[in-house]
């Protein structure tokens, strides 16, 4: 299950990604977490020190390799160097899977115990000052694009991407990658702009969003967020000194966390796993290919010399064995 947290920035989607995937941990489940975030937290969220979290490996580091493996054998690729973050697999590819050892994983993720467990981790990278006024941080995010659209995952199985703040998300076609979307939104004007304009965006192509209501502090909180989002509220989540104390570096077990809490998350994770008997994967493969004919005409052809619409496997759809 692909899983994605969105919110304004300070939210708390990071802070409340990070307790999810604490608590599929602590339920003995494989996760695969993911920070696309342009502000890099999610590993300190998890526990790591600072010298540890900035230690993580930028996955935009490995945009060769990752282009490389997952390219396989398809005859429809020419090469990596014609690879786009949109390109989709087909007949040849090679698949990445959340259990399985492979050289991407490797090159990019890094093991992080927790309470309970260890979870994958893996970073786009921070938006470095070698990159102010000559990239986009959306370049970034397009080695997660290209890993999602190449992953294979069961009902199981969790990767759980902490997105970039606000409506920026919506600047590819990540933002259709998932099987849930949690908006997290604090019981103010501003907090629920957001939801809003994510409602508006992702209506057209069948995005599942529920809302977890943050800093919710009393019934008048609670109400005016019904009142806001009305069904699409799932969860409000209120002050834990648990999160107080992990915020100051100095975490107690996760097994301490507050019950109503703890209730919230298995909420959450009830939703995802629901959402599996609704997956399209037909749906998916085809919002994966709408995308990459888009940026091929707009700018991919031009920037690779090749006509990325020859890439697309017409018969090819994500979930099907492939012979690599």
């Amino acid at each position: 299950m692909k899983i994605a947290f969105v919110g304004k920035g300070g939210s708390g989607k990071t802070t409340l990604s990070s307790l999810f995937i604490r608590h599929l941990a602590a339920n003995e489940a494989p996760v695969v977490a993911v920070d696309a975030d342009i502000n890099q937290h999610l590993g300190a969220a998890l526990g790591l020190s600072e010298t540890e979290a900035a230690a993580l490996p930028a996955m935009g580091a490995h945009l060769p390799l990752i282009k490389e493996y997952l390219r396989g054998t398809n005859p429809r690729i020419a090469s990596a160097d014609t690879m786009i973050k949109t390109t989709p697999p087909g007949e040849g590819s090679r698949l990445l899977r959340v259990r399985e050892d492979n050289p991407v994983y490797e090159a990019c993720a890094r093991p992080v115990p927790l309470d309970d467990g260890e979870v994958r981790l893996m970073a786009t990278g921070p938006f470095t000052e070698s990159d102010l006024g000559v990239a986009c941080y959306h370049s970034k995010v397009g080695a997660v694009e290209l890993c999602l659209n190449h992953l294979v995952d069961g009902p199981d199985e969790y990767v759980v991407v902490d997105m970039t703040a606000g409506s920026d998300s919506f600047a590819s076609g990540l933002f259709t990658r998932f099987d849930m979307t949690f908006l997290v939104a604090e019981p103010t004007r501003k907090g629920v702009s957001v939801y809003r304009q994510y409602k508006e965006y992702a209506r057209d192509f069948g995005v599942a969003l529920k809302v977890v209501g943050n800093k919710v502090q009393g019934p008048d909180d609670l109400d005016f967020l019904r009142e806001e989002v009305g069904e699409d509220l799932l969860v409000a989540v209120g002050h834990s000194d648990w999160v107080r104390a992990m915020e100051k570096g100095r975490p107690s077990r996760f097994e301490l966390l507050e019950a109503e809490n703890r209730m919230s998350l298995q909420a959450l994770q009830d939703a995802v796993d629901d959402s599996y008997a609704h997956r399209d994967r037909e749906r998916y493969t085809r919002q994966m290919v709408h995308f990459h004919l888009r940026n091929a005409e707009s700018w991919g052809n031009a920037k690779t010399g090749a006509d990325l619409a020859a890439q697309v496997d017409p018969g090819f759809v994500l979930g099907e064995p492939l012979a690599v």
